[in-house]
């Protein structure tokens, strides 16, 4: 983070020379002795007393996000930052503000903010080797994390696809499953068939079809009576011829 701000010159006309404004600086004061002494704490406590005076207090909040910053706090940080967002970069103090901004962004491992910060930081200070370090740091970040989405949003892909065609060989083999059934339940009732014909079992048939077989059973018997006494009486004629010779 870039180093503290104190009394600014641009904010004349909003900082009056009376009483309060007297307080207000005052109490920028004290918290920058307090965080040059690492007592952030005790800033803290001072900048917010300086805000309750001027919310928008460009020395206050920009060195209160200094404080949190150390203090680990980088989402309050980043807010108190965001409060004077209007006024900080037009100011004297743009590329510190857009700076701490990026440093704040890479606490919150926000890359693309970071990125973004660091530009515009290097665009009010070319010069500044820090911010050059930190926008080629905060940029390759970035990079990794686009190729690490990549690479997770192609392995959902892969993922997809397989559950999909796992699926639909569920399905295929369901449907085999299925069709099994239906073969071994058709054999089931041809086996049971099968059973019923060779365990006597008769068809049920009609009176007149039970008629007709009487009707041909008796022209039969008939049929076979007549044969008979036929084969009788040619053996009686064979016995007499031989008699009589």
């Amino acid at each position: 983070m870039k180093g503290l701000i104190y009394i600014l010159t641009f904010l004349a006309a909003i900082l009056s020379v009376d009483a309060v404004a007297q307080v207000d600086r005052r109490e920028v004061r004290k918290g920058n002795r307090d965080f040059k002494k690492e007592n952030y704490k005790e800033a803290d406590i001072e900048y917010r007393k300086a805000l309750v005076k001027d919310s928008l207090s460009m020395a206050a909040n920009y060195n209160l996000a200094n404080t949190l910053y150390r203090q680990n706090d980088y989402e309050q940080a980043a807010k108190t930052l965001e409060r004077i967002k209007e006024v900080a970069p037009v100011s004297e103090y743009a590329a510190d503000y857009y700076y701490n901004m990026g440093d704040v962004a890479i606490a919150a491992k926000n890359w693309q903010a970071a990125v973004d910060a660091f530009k515009q930081s290097l665009l009010r200070n070319p010069g500044d080797l820090n911010a050059k370090e930190n926008y080629i740091y905060a940029k390759k970040m970035l990079e990794n994390q686009q190729q690490q989405q990549q690479n997770d949003q192609n392995q959902q892909n892969d993922q997809n696809q397989q559950n999909d065609q796992n699926n639909q060989n569920e399905d295929q083999q369901d449907n085999q499953d299925q069709q099994n059934d239906q073969n071994e339940d058709q054999q089931d009732q041809n086996q049971d068939q099968q059973n019923d014909q060779q365990s006597g079992q008769q068809p049920k048939i009609t009176p007149q079809a039970a008629q007709q077989m009487l009707q041909a059973i008796q022209a039969k018997e008939k049929e076979t009576q007549e044969k008979v006494k036929k084969e009788k009486a040619k053996a009686l004629n064979s016995r007499q011829k031989e008699k009589n010779w």
